[in-house]
């Protein structure tokens, strides 16, 4: 009964063949990045970016 994969054990870091340190560290980065969780999309702060600049923000000093 041992042919079951323990879910607590840490993913194995062995990659393919003839991989470099390098390539290595990248992909074990993008899998920790990739894992996090993520933020919320299309809420009030993705409105205000995609809207752009409000009339007057940029210049606030001319207006009382």
């Amino acid at each position: 009964m041992t042919d079951q994969t323990d879910p607590t054990a840490t993913p194995s870091t062995d990659g393919p063949a003839g991989e470099t340190p390098a390539q290595k560290a990248l992909r074990l980065k993008t899998a920790k990045l990739d894992a996090r969780p993520k933020p919320p999309r299309g809420g009030r702060f993705q409105r205000e970016q995609a809207a752009g600049v409000t009339p007057g923000a940029n210049r606030p000093w001319t207006h009382k």
